[in-house]
């Protein structure tokens, strides 16, 4: 794995890059190794580990950034799960309009859920009550969707304590 994982200088994760990246970082003395892989690095003048976990030595201000309403966010959101049945898949999930557009529905946050397919094809041009559907949870704009796109259970132990936050609840994410 050549990934880094890069903290602000206030511990918090900002991103991860690549070894590269990582090693001109620390190389330019704007960032700190704070964990090493087993393997070395060496050239005939130095010797180093290979960088896990490196730390920004300034602030690096990231300001709160609205989450862009798009297809991948609003399946984010839910959690591919149908807001309709319940039903878990990444790729069976489509993106429906409670209150259809032929009937005037805008796509925004409130108006736009995860459905399966079948449920989306049953729901058709109808509103939820009109196709005898109830929603599991109302649709809101959630605060924020992390950045740091990390596919589960691949990510090194080490990066574990440093992306805590990110193993929040998308409930929690909605409410925060």
């Amino acid at each position: 794995m050549s990934e880094v994982l890069v903290l602000n200088s206030t511990y918090e994760a900002l991103n991860v890059t690549t070894f590269q990246r990582a090693v001109k970082l620390l190389f330019s003395g704007k960032a700190e190794m704070l964990h090493g892989r087993e393997r070395m690095l060496a050239s005939p003048t130095f010797e180093i580990r290979m960088p896990s976990i490196i730390r920004m030595l300034y602030y690096i201000r990231r300001p709160m950034q609205k989450v862009a309403l798009t297809k991948k966010n609003v399946l984010i959101r839910d959690d591919h799960a149908c807001q309709y049945c319940g039903t878990r898949g990444e790729r069976m999930m489509t993106v429906d309009h409670v209150m259809p557009k032929s009937r005037g529905g805008e796509s925004t946050w409130e108006n736009l859920v995860c459905a399966c397919m079948r449920c989306n094809n049953r729901k058709n041009n109808r509103s939820p009550q009109e196709a005898n559907m109830t929603l599991l949870r109302k649709p809101r704009q959630p605060k924020y969707i992390p950045w740091i796109q990390i596919k589960r259970n691949t990510l090194p132990d080490e990066w574990g304590k440093f992306l805590f936050l990110y193993n929040v609840s998308i409930d929690e994410r909605v409410e925060a």
